[in-house]
């Protein structure tokens, strides 16, 4: 008999609660491999005659912890037996998927964790519109860099922000399809760009109020007749320097007010990657006023017209115009960067990972780990302080007691 110590050395309540990437062991060959989007997926390593194989058994949790242990002991039975396992799973699949047809079942997977239905419908389209023409019909397998060259050369220069686009979301459907085992090969977006001509676009700087006037802004804003809501969401995106959708979509179970951490997960990222942004003094004050005005729905920030639905991004674009500034709303984070380069200190990664930046030096970012919280944390008390205090010194953070 086999020690139990060495098998069964997962549980559902541990799987449910793994949160960082890696390989997890239950043992007898039995693993869960888990990214960093946290999905979680069966793999099966056998020695077959010699020859070790590696098998996908499918996805926690929709493939429960026993059926991956059955299915284990069933294949580990049938190489005993002299049978190839591997050999036998393979013949038994019947139909592989065209690309269209995995692209539509990764929507599928991905759509219900995605808060904003509009970006569901856009992730389809633009690879009907650029894809499909290309590569929707042919088998999943048989598609190469070739094809994926096909696809991005016409749009790569004129097009290029919708290509970058169309390139992330291909990549994705083939890390689905290899993790499904339709494909065997290597993703075959990965490494494309060295096939594709230099871009040299220009970069286009979004509008922004000079950190010189970032205090009589949010003063005006106060004074304004905005709705609470609109104020209090203004404010509080300028304090935590996040993108409209990362403000807009943001949910109370995100926020840790005891250790001032507001955790955006990672579909709701850019970067795609989780990211802890911690809350300075006033950040705090406009929450608790937030609970005090419309308690606690799922978004922080909700609609004026109806709490039950998230504050649409024209809703914030408006408010600024409406205040008389020539500034959009993405552009307070240039405010941010520009205070952060021109009056302090602070070394570049802190100010960097506030932003959420991703490093582009790949060989760097693989030593630095770390996400710097506390020494953010100190850059983000120093930034709320800036902001909510007049040239008199007065604290013009009004969220102190609730409004009326």
């Amino acid at each position: 008999m086999i020690p139990q110590r060495l098998h069964n050395q997962l549980s559902d309540l541990k799987l449910r609660r793994l949160k960082d990437s890696g390989r997890y062991t239950d043992g007898l060959g039995l693993h869960i491999f888990v990214t960093k989007a946290l999905t979680k997926q069966w793999v099966l390593r056998l020695n077959v005659q010699g020859v070790r194989r590696e098998i996908g058994l499918g996805g926690y949790p929709d493939v429960s912890l026993s059926e991956a242990r059955a299915t284990r002991d069933r294949m580990r039975a049938e190489v005993r037996a002299g049978l190839d396992s591997v050999a036998k799973r393979n013949d038994s699949k019947v139909k592989v998927l065209t690309f269209r047809e995995a692209a539509e079942q990764v929507l599928a997977l991905n759509k219900a964790s995605w808060k904003n239905p509009k970006h569901a419908a856009q992730w389809l389209s633009t690879l009907e519109t650029y894809a499909f023409p290309h590569i929707g019909n042919r088998k999943i397998n048989d598609i190469s860099a070739k094809h994926i060259l096909m696809v991005l050369e016409p749009i790569w220069l004129e097009k290029h922000e919708t290509a970058n686009r169309v390139r992330q979301r291909m990549s994705k459907v083939f890390d689905w399809a290899k993790a499904k085992e339709f494909v065997k090969h290597e993703n075959p977006v990965t490494g494309i760009q060295e096939g594709l001509p230099n871009y040299k676009g220009k970069t286009e700087h979004f509008k922004a109020v000079s950190y010189t006037r970032i205090q009589e802004f949010i003063q005006t804003l106060q004074n304004s007749t905005q709705s609470i809501n609109v104020q209090n969401g203004l404010q509080f995106l300028i304090l935590t320097v996040v993108r409209s959708g990362e403000l807009r979509f943001a949910e109370w179970s995100e926020i840790d007010l005891e250790n001032r951490k507001w955790l955006i997960p990672a579909e709701r990222m850019k970067a795609g990657i989780d990211h802890h942004i911690p809350l300075s003094a006033p950040a705090i004050r406009i929450l608790k006023h937030m609970v005090a005005v419309t308690g606690k729905q799922t978004y922080i920030f909700p609609s004026s017209q109806n709490w039950g639905k998230a504050m649409s991004d024209a809703t914030m674009s408006k408010a600024v115009k409406a205040l008389g500034y020539d500034a959009t709303v993405h552009g307070f984070r240039s405010t941010f960067r520009d205070w952060a380069s021109e009056t302090r200190s602070y070394p570049n990664d802190v100010v960097e990972w506030a932003l959420a930046h991703t490093n582009p030096n790949k060989t760097e970012a693989a030593y630095k780990r770390g996400d710097l919280f506390e020494k953010r944390m100190k850059l983000m008390e120093d930034w709320g302080r800036f902001c909510m205090t007049t040239d008199t010194g007065e604290n013009t953070n009004h969220c102190s007691e609730p409004l009326t």
